[in-house]
């Protein structure tokens, strides 16, 4: 045991000294403490001193330190890959009953000189478990990223890891073995390594999602193992017809690799299935590599804006140019005494000078249909229109006069962000035609400008959003804004300012809010492999998340077959369990019932087929003995694993580690000082009062 000190401990001796004689020092003028005997004496006077001593004691900070030893043995992992490729290979009816046997023998044999931990790793690395080469991943690196992680610091004598080296997701398990300091990791090679004449799609890549009417590419790798010189077919089909197709050249005989690109048409809405297919060739191992399936989802997002005016006008024009260099936008420009009234997919409507030809029913139909509208409010578009139309203003106008008003941006719009070219262009723009007249506003308005007059901002809108309930509304209160495009080209040479506005006060009114009760999060791509789990929000009127309504899901396969479940609640929020699907595209539905009232939601998912497991037919055991050789561990084949047990027993550096343990304590903390302390004033105490002292 050692102690420290905030002061010297040579300090106790004169404390000492100072105890004794504060102790003496109390007592010489106490006339019955004289009289007493000496024992009693002197009693009295050593228990005035300890109390003294012990105080200083306690001040002058002293701090020990126990020194523990712990023992930590050494730590055997064995890593199992569990992956479904162990059962490529000829031996595999015997495979699992050996490496089973291998991690039974080695747990039983090393006994209790080594603490012995069993870890599997496929789709993820678990610790314990069975082996029954049943994922269909092989992240390898993932396991020893886990053991480094969990174990840093941990006296780990050896990893026996048993694999046949194939991986197909994560990093190269070399790296991630290497990172394990002063571990050696004894491989155990599974599988039999003896290239056969095989090809195989190695990789398809693509977007996950595309558009309707556009191309998309397909990237494919192909790989032929002792094919020999000559061609295959590589194919895309969908439905079972044939999309496209091109040859690969095998030039190398031994082992091939090849890419091949496509451009196919998305032509059709939803999960589309298509599968890449090499033809087959003579004398293959394995057939079923041959073919790989992908999924696409294509989407329509085209959405329709619809340009109404009462007459032939420039600013009709300047929206339509710009809003058709969008592809994701479909333009219609009609004029109102034409148009029949069809609001069918339409997402966005543009009414240009609504007080030329005004028809009411016009008005009430944009209401009714809920479609957001962009007025722009001319001088032809009367006080009285404009109350009709409702945007959130009324205006006061004599005998039909005039104004022409500049913009000036107000900087505290949030609604969306604007970039300084866009500022640049309303405030340096021509002034547009607007009504004379003083503008009332009835509150909630979100201005984006400002009327000005030269140097004189008015606190009237120029441009503005309000909304209808829950429905955006848009007002440019003034025409002539194709004019704002020509002077910014004039000026700057382009029009980057003039397409941002239009984009952004476009897309602004295209967003539409959700204000569904049920909301429901269901992801749109799962494995084979992985757990189907949806959850779900349901909201009051106040959209506060409450946990009293019924959801159910349904969900029906490609075959038609319905599943239903019910979703469990989870505090404010709701969740259902499918498990596991087979790979197939599947439409769901959302069912929530709460006092009376229905919401329902649907969707489509899809859960795709990774068969990588099945691409490879034979073992990497180079890969296997890198780790070995690079971790300063051993390789050995299955058969031989035995040889595992005496690779580890006879290591000098797989041994017990005894670890000393330093802890720090204050004198203070120590109970029994405290009590001593106490038996000292107590024990003064009583035989002051046996001796008859108050």
């Amino acid at each position: 045991m050692r102690f420290t000190t905030d002061l010297s401990v040579w300090w106790l001796l004169p404390w000492l000294l100072i105890s004794i004689i504060g102790g003496i020092w109390f007592y010489r003028n106490v006339s019955w403490w004289k009289e007493l005997a000496s024992l009693f004496h002197w009693t009295l006077v050593s228990l005035r001193s300890a109390v003294l001593f012990i105080l200083g004691l306690l001040l002058i900070g002293l701090i020990f330190e126990a020194v523990d030893y712990r023992v930590e043995k050494p730590l055997i992992i064995a890593l199992s890959d569990n992956s479904s490729s162990l059962l490529n290979y000829k031996d595999s009816a015997s495979v699992k009953k050996q490496v089973n046997a291998l991690r039974s023998k080695l747990k039983t044999e090393l006994g209790e000189d080594y603490e012995w931990m069993e870890m599997t790793v496929g789709n993820t690395p678990k610790f314990g478990g069975s082996v029954d080469f049943s994922e269909s991943v092989s992240q390898l690196s993932s396991a020893f990223e886990k053991i480094n992680s969990e174990y840093f610091n941990r006296n780990i004598g050896a990893i026996v890891f048993i694999s046949d080296g194939k991986f197909n997701s994560g990093s190269n398990p070399v790296y991630a073995a290497e990172r394990i300091d002063l571990t050696p990791v004894f491989t155990v090679g599974v599988g039999d390594t003896v290239k056969k004449r095989d090809q195989f799609v190695k990789n398809v890549a693509t977007n996950d999602i595309t558009f309707l009417g556009n191309k998309f590419p397909v990237e494919v790798d192909v790989e032929g193992v002792k094919m020999g010189k000559g061609t295959s077919t590589v194919s895309i089909l969908r439905d079972g017809q044939q999309l496209s197709s091109q040859q690969v050249k095998y030039t190398d005989g031994v082992r091939d690799f090849q890419h091949v690109s496509f451009l196919l048409d998305a032509d059709k809405v939803g999960f589309q299935t298509y599968s890449v297919v090499i033809s087959k060739a003579g004398n293959e191992y394995n057939y079923a590599n041959n073919t790989r399936t992908f999924y696409v989802e294509v989407i329509d997002s085209r959405s329709k804006v619809l340009i109404l005016a009462g007459a032939p006008h420039p600013d009709v024009a300047a929206w339509k140019q710009v809003l058709e260099l969008d592809e994701n936008l479909e333009i219609e420009t009609i004029l109102l005494k034409d148009w029949k009234k069809d609001l069918t997919k339409t997402d966005l409507v543009i009414w240009h000078e609504p007080g030329i030809g005004f028809d009411a029913s016009v008005q009430q139909l944009l209401e009714d249909k809920k479609i957001p509208v962009l007025y722009t409010v001319g001088p032809n578009t009367s006080s009285a229109v404009i109350q009709k139309i409702n945007i959130g203003i009324s205006a006061t106008s004599a005998n039909g006069q005039t104004d022409d008003v500049q913009g000036g941006v107000n900087t505290g719009f949030q609604q969306f962000e604007i970039s300084d070219a866009v500022k640049n262009m309303i405030e340096s723009g021509p002034p547009l035609k607007s009504k004379f007249g003083k503008i009332n506003t009835s509150g909630g308005l979100e201005v984006l400008a400002n009327q000005r007059l030269g140097s004189i901002r008015k606190t009237d809108p120029l441009i503005f959003f309000t909304k209808r309930g829950q429905i955006k509304v848009g007002v440019v209160y003034g025409e002539g804004i194709w004019r704002w495009k020509m002077n910014e080209f004039v000026r700057t040479g382009g029009q980057e300012g003039f397409l941002e506005f239009v984009n952004k006060m476009s897309q602004y009114l295209l967003v539409k809010q959700n204000t569904s009760r049920l909301r429901v999060n269901f992801p749109k791509r799962f494995t084979k492999d992985e757990d189907v789990i949806v959850n779900a929000n349901y909201y009051n009127q106040s959209l506060e998340p409450v946990s009293d309504a019924q959801i159910r899901l349904e969900v029906r396969n490609e075959k038609g077959k319905l599943s239903k479940v019910g979703f469990g609640v989870a505090g404010k929020q709701y969740a259902a369990a499918l498990g596991k699907l087979p790979p197939g595209i599947y439409k769901w539905k959302a069912i929530a019932t709460r006092n009376g009232q229905t919401e329902v939601k649907s969707g489509v998912f899809v859960v795709e087929d990774m068969e990588l497991e099945d691409l490879d037919t034979y073992a990497d055991h180079q890969l296997m003995r890198q780790i070995a050789r690079s971790t300063g561990g051993k390789f050995f084949e299955l058969k031989n694993a035995n040889g595992v047990l005496k690779a580890i027993q006879g290591r000098d550096d797989i041994t017990t580690v005894s670890y000393r343990e330093a802890t720090f304590k204050d004198l203070a903390d120590l109970k029994w000082l405290f009590f001593l302390l106490l038996i000292c004033l107590a024990l003064e105490w009583f035989l002051r009062r046996w001796f008859g002292a108050y």
